[in-house]
């Protein structure tokens, strides 16, 4: 006998009721009605109410449309839909997909300068090329070819050319993840527009507020023309009040359905391709301008660094709206000519295991997700069988857009294994709008690197030291890569120094793929820069050339990959009767079980009514759904003077998150304000400690200075004025006096026995500083000849004592005057005396061994000279390239195994001889430089 309604009833309340405990430990309402409201209520945003329906569908055994999820927004709506689902089926929807493989390409569109002239060229080479496959659960979802794709963007372009639509003009994208916004992204672009994607509304009802909330960006942008949805035309329409600049509100279906001729101009590489803006922003909007060269600059690094080929297929349920799912996955798939297997981001959300099965069905190699995907999705298949899922086939898993967390990726590669899931393939990554999305990708298959360090260390100091292993004492930070292909990196200090490896602070970068700023917003674009660096609003570290991100330099909130802004909100909160003005905090904490960041909004209030608390707190729910689009995780009403403020009067969020933490919501009244003037105490010396050593660090510098500029005056009289050898004996003396007198200790590993070494030899020294001849000037056993780049005869000052000291000097760039230069050096390479390379010819401020130069393996090959590799460690953290701020440290020199000539092997030509020698010394080096391999910059050259 099926169950009752009433039964129904009761089941429904008893699963909502113990969800919202699950998630909301503290909840305090004591009843829940078939009425309330799952957002204002009872507190369930999006991501809550998806779990919500998967288990309804688990429990009930019944199916609900997904299209339906973010529609029911009350207890009793969702009981109606119970009563009237369809029973769940017991089948397998995925059995009917069919792999769908396509020829491999061997070229790429690397003339293009525009995402037009990639289109094109695919169109031109391959036409009827599958380029993005739609998901659908019975494999019937529409497949777009790349002249489909371009044949209906000329349609749209052509339509809003008759709209009036001018060259450069912002036209906005409000559509959910379909073939038509596809058409209509490329359409702008063949019409000379700029697209402007915007997130769509969840659900009907909230059309309105949710157009409210986009007002401003629609504003900045001078937006003329809104694409959207049928269902959003009327409201929009209403809201052209409020948008003065919106001329037409149109829909995909009418731009496809006229057609007129149409006069496609001609774009420029730096013209702006589209504008991203933050989701989730509010106040004053930052639309990050992205021209086509930044663009494709982009994704040819991000190319580079997967390995990215035609024959990828890349599976993705990320929103087009956002810069990961829009220039990460699409763009790059429509670059590299990978088949792109999409469905909307809802579609994951109810059935996570779609995401997983795409990839099982069409082989899917390469796929993203923000680290709460990863969590949710193992969270919802934890107890299920997936039965004959197969993930061998992806090689790439890349988990970006937020915090990554080591036990997240830990425990999905744990549990997935057992499906084909390589745990190497996780590769956690780091980008940012601003520098068009990708910034650092780690090695492929390398698997996540997790630093385990001293927490006391780092929280005090803000130095990453790293121990054995995780403790309760340590903190886990997990590395974002290396910068892709020619980009950089850099950390520097409040007072805007570049900082030392392993020492936190505001990460800064600079390439091609960097915005020029924000759009129609001057005053946040200079914000964004610093002499040629742009910030990033992120703090971190870099070990081994390697980024470690840990924490954001603002007090923005990223919740399930969203950012909120707290100010406004606080300052509407403050507005509620009851509520002190003033006197709210809002900010974010980390929910361990799902990865993410909870919402918290704590208010001094002095209401003692449970009612008017109550009443209070529903207020400030609703406010959070209308400002921000989300409710709080946590409302907090707590006693007056808990609110903890700078003198100058500005919250201080991050206090009241630590005391949040601490206490928990029950931190009140005296206990909670006893609380915040301990904090208080507590920082005050940290922060003299800081100051401290701020002082300490800038005094070094001028102290380092003065040593160097006393001594080298002394140093350059000396071997000017003294014979030959006598001047080289004063050189070594002055370098080891700067470095006893600096106080940068030099430890020598490994130089035993080189001085006696009866073969002739030469050194191969890699090059990461200005120091680095001063360092090897003090501890070479010997005297040695260095072989230094032809640029530094230029000036008489370092002309004439480094000929002194018997420098030879290569042109490093002019082939033939370089092999000419190596001629005359091998007529004095059988002095006594061995030669010294720095076969990278030149150094930069980007950690790694970078390309070597085959000069000094050709003279070593020619004349019969063994290898000394050296290398030099330290220097680049004590002096950066493009710096002159030295920071005190410690230097390494390390004398490697000598590398003989293999004689024996004469069927190699001297070419392949030298070749050989280049990668012994090279792997050599490497293995003890502690820095990353740079090869893939540039080939070698003489």
């Amino acid at each position: 006998m099926p169950p009752s309604e009433t039964e129904q009833t009761h089941k429904l309340l008893r699963l909502i009721h113990d969800l919202i405990k699950e998630i909301h430990p503290h909840f305090s309402k004591e009843h829940i009605s078939l009425e309330d409201d799952f957002e204002t209520d009872l507190g369930l945003d999006s991501l809550s109410r998806v779990e919500l329906v998967s288990r309804v569908q688990e429990d009930f055994q019944v199916t609900i449309d997904d299209a339906l999820i973010y529609e029911i927004q009350t207890p009793s709506a969702l009981l109606a839909h119970i009563l009237s689902a369809h029973p769940k089926s017991s089948g397998d929807s995925y059995d009917h997909h069919t792999q769908l493989i396509q020829e491999d390409l061997h070229e790429l569109p690397e003339e293009a300068h525009t995402l037009v002239d990639v289109l094109n060229w695919h169109v031109k080479n391959h036409p009827d090329r599958v380029h993005i496959q739609l998901y659908e659960d019975d494999a019937q979802g529409e497949r777009i070819t790349f002249m489909q794709l371009k044949q209906k963007a000329i349609q749209v372009a052509s339509s809003l050319q008759a709209l009036g639509l001018q060259s450069e003009q912002a036209v906005a994208i409000m559509l959910p993840t379909s073939a038509e916004y596809f058409y209509t992204f490329f359409g702008i672009l063949f019409a000379g527009g700029i697209p402007v994607p915007i997130y769509p509304p969840a659900r009907a009802s909230q059309l309105q507020e949710h157009m409210q909330r986009h007002t401003r960006i629609l504003e900045n942008a001078q937006t003329q023309i809104l694409i959207t949805i049928p269902e959003a035309k009327l409201v929009a329409q209403l809201l052209k009040s409020h948008v003065l600049c919106i001329e037409e509100i149109v829909t995909p279906n009418e731009l496809l359905d006229t057609s007129s001729s149409t006069a496609l101009p001609k774009l420029k590489s730096e013209q702006i391709a589209f504008i991203q803006y933050t989701s989730g922003s509010t106040g004053d909007p930052k639309g990050v301008m992205l021209s086509h060269a930044n663009l494709l600059a982009n994704i040819r690094a991000m190319g580079k660094a997967v390995e990215a080929t035609s024959e990828d297929v890349f599976i993705s349920w990320l929103p087009l709206y956002h810069d990961m799912g829009l220039i990460g996955a699409w763009l790059g798939s429509l670059y590299h000519a990978s088949l792109f297997v999409v469905m909307s981001p809802l579609a994951f959300l109810s059935k996570p295991e779609r995401w997983l099965r795409a990839i099982h069905h069409y082989k899917g190699t390469l796929s993203a997700a923000p680290n709460f995907a990863y969590e949710y999705t193992l969270h919802r298949l934890k107890d299920t069988k997936l039965q004959g899922l197969d993930l061998n086939s992806w090689r790439a898993a890349f988990n970006g857009a937020e915090a990554v967390s080591p036990v997240t990726i830990k425990k999905f590669s744990d549990f997935f294994q057992e499906y084909g899931f390589d745990p190497k393939v996780m590769t956690p990554v780091y980008g940012l709008a601003e520098s068009s999305v990708g910034l650092t990708f780690p090695p492929m298959k390398r698997g996540p690197l997790v630093d385990h360090i001293d927490r006391d260390t780092f929280m005090k100091e803000k130095i990453a030291k790293a121990v054995d292993m995780h403790t309760p004492d340590s903190m886990d930070f997990i590395s974002s890569g290396l910068p892709i292909t020619g980009h950089q990196i850099r950390i520097v200090d409040e007072y805007g120094h570049e900082l030392p490896e392993r020492h936190e602070g505001t990460l800064q970068f600079q390439g091609p793929s960097s915005t020029r700023g924000y759009y129609r917003n001057p005053e946040k674009s200079e914000m964004l820069f610093d002499d040629g660096w742009l910030n990033s609003g992120d703090r971190a570290y870099i070990s081994q050339g390697e980024l470690y991100l840990t924490g954001r330099q603002k007090d923005i909130i990223i919740r399930a990959g969203r950012n909120i802004y707290p100010d406004q909100l606080e300052k509407a909160v403050g507005n509620i009767e009851g509520i002190r003005k003033g006197c709210v905090a809002i900010f974010g904490t980390l929910d361990q079980r799902s990865g993410t960041e909870r919402l918290v909004i704590l208010a001094e209030s002095k209401l003692t009514d449970e009612t008017l608390r109550d009443k209070a707190k529903k207020e400030i729910l609703e406010l959070s759904k209308d400002i921000l689009g989300v409710p709080a995780d946590e409302v907090v009403l707590s006693e007056p003077g808990t609110v903890l403020k700078t003198s100058s009067g500005k919250i201080r969020r991050d206090a009241s998150r630590e005391l949040f933490e601490k206490n928990g919501p029950k931190a009140q009244s005296q206990n909670l304000i006893w609380q915040f003037i301990r904090l208080g105490a507590r920082s005050f010396f940290p922060r003299i400690k800081r100051l401290l050593h701020q002082f300490i660090k800038q005094s070094y510098n001028l102290y380092a200075w003065s040593i160097f500029i006393l001594i080298l005056p002394l140093s350059w009289l000396s071997v000017m004025l003294l014979p030959q050898k006598a001047a080289y004996t004063a050189a070594r003396l002055y370098a080891k006096s700067i470095c006893f007198l600096t106080r940068i200790p030099i430890h020598v590993h490994g130089a035993e026995g080189i001085a006696d070494y009866e073969k002739p030899y030469l050194f191969i020294v890699n090059h990461a500083s200005y120091i680095d001849s001063f360092v090897l000037f003090a501890t070479l056993p010997l005297k040695t000849q260095f072989v230094a780049k032809a640029e530094l005869q230029e000036h008489w000052y370092t002309r004439l004592p480094l000929r002194k000291l018997g420098v030879r000097f290569v042109q490093r760039y002019a082939m033939q005057q370089s092999l000419q230069d190596i001629q005359q050096i091998r007529q004095h390479s059988k002095e006594r005396a061995p030669l010294l390379f720095f076969p990278e010819g030149t150094f930069s401020r980007v950690p790694g061994l970078k390309p070597f130069h085959m000069g000094a393996f050709q003279l070593a090959v020619q004349e019969h000279l063994d290898i000394v590799p050296i290398v030099i460690t330290g220097t680049r953290s004590i002096l950066r390239p493009d710096n002159w701020f030295i920071h005190q440290g410690t230097i390494e020199v390390s004398f490697m195994p000598i590398i003989t000539l293999d004689t024996e092997k004469k069927e190699l030509d001297q070419w392949h001889q030298a070749l050989r020698l280049s990668q012994q010394s090279r792997e050599a080096i490497l293995s003890c430089c502690k820095e990353p391999d740079l090869e893939y910059e540039g080939k070698s050259s003489p």
